[in-house]
């Protein structure tokens, strides 16, 4: 059956016990309690952890192994191929329930050639050090022909507050074929919640977000965790009218989003290229809009002023 599947089936169902397996790496750096945190960027929010870096190693090794010749760009950079990769880290098996789905005709042909997967081993990494551990997700993005069309967002500390022993969840996504792992909630309609940044706001951000005439603001953490509420329905959209979020940022998150009937966007509502080849700032912002949320409507509201400082 696994052999005889599409290659971006495999490929997605072999992604959802890598991502979980990564986020019981992450839960086991921080119960050791050695995060060795450095500072990567010149932000003081951009930092990068043990957990990251041991996560990376067990997504792209289980990967690499079944599908060597996808391009698979991760957030912490090329893997050293004098690394050696702890065995159990190293994932072969596969989701039986994606496998056993009907694959959309689109991808039917597609070739390891027409894909580039993306991945955040840990997204949100400023909040992982300091206990918002809610805020963590694991991202692995699937693009075919630039386009993002599969997703597994995997949330190591679900309920870690009221559970435990949690042992976390894992969402996914393919477009064209549906979600799993979650149950899809529609958006209270009596208030228009946004969710943003908690921590890279600037004049702009607020801006924007005040165009849109919220009743409520939820700033938090992590952009799978942005979208996460917006698959839950806690909130409407997802604005951040700022270039600091990166393509492995948003690849997965997009695919499962757009797989419920959600969109996500750059700040004037076209597509980001998710081609190995592209710059990976996701430099014209994100706007993403729950599940029946009118996206160009709402994208129609931020004033041309804003858009002017997104240059296309």
């Amino acid at each position: 059956m696994s052999q005889s599947a599409p290659l971006v089936l495999r490929l997605l169902a072999a992604s959802v016990p890598a991502a979980a397996r990564a986020g019981k790496i992450i839960k086991d750096v921080m119960s050791g309690g050695e995060l060795a945190i450095v500072q990567k960027g010149l932000g003081r929010n951009d930092l990068q952890t043990e957990a990251d870096r041991s996560a990376q190693r067990c997504i792209i090794a289980s990967l690499s192994q079944q599908f060597p010749d996808v391009t698979i760009i991760g957030e912490e950079g090329p893997s050293n191929p004098s690394d050696e990769v702890p065995s159990d880290w190293v994932v072969t098996e596969s989701e039986q329930d994606i496998l056993c789905k009907q694959c959309p005709s689109e991808y039917i042909s597609t070739t390891a050639e027409d894909i580039v997967v993306w991945v955040d081993p840990l997204d949100g990494t400023s909040e992982y050090t300091q206990g918002l551990l809610d805020h963590v997700t694991v991202l692995i993005g699937i693009a075919v022909n630039g386009r993002a069309v599969g997703g597994v967002i995997h949330q190591p500390y679900h309920n870690y507050q009221t559970k435990k022993d949690v042992p976390g969840r894992t969402l996914w996504g393919l477009v064209g074929l549906g979600t799993g792992g979650f149950e899809v909630v529609d958006p209270p309609s009596d208030k228009f919640i946004i969710t943003t940044t908690r921590s890279h706001s600037d004049g702009i951000v607020v801006k924007a977000l005040e165009a849109l005439k919220p009743d409520e603001i939820l700033r938090v953490g992590g952009a799978g965790h942005k979208v996460l509420l917006l698959l839950e329905g806690r909130a409407h959209a997802y604005v951040f009218a700022s270039k600091g979020c990166k393509k492995w940022d948003t690849c997965a998150p997009e695919a499962v989003l757009e797989a419920l009937g959600g969109t996500l966007t750059d700040i004037h509502g076209n597509h980001y290229s998710y081609a190995k080849d592209v710059q990976y700032p996701d430099a014209q912002g994100i706007f993403a809009t729950a599940k029946g949320v009118d996206h160009k409507s709402l994208v129609s509201k931020i004033p041309q002023e804003l858009r002017d400082a997104f240059p296309n």
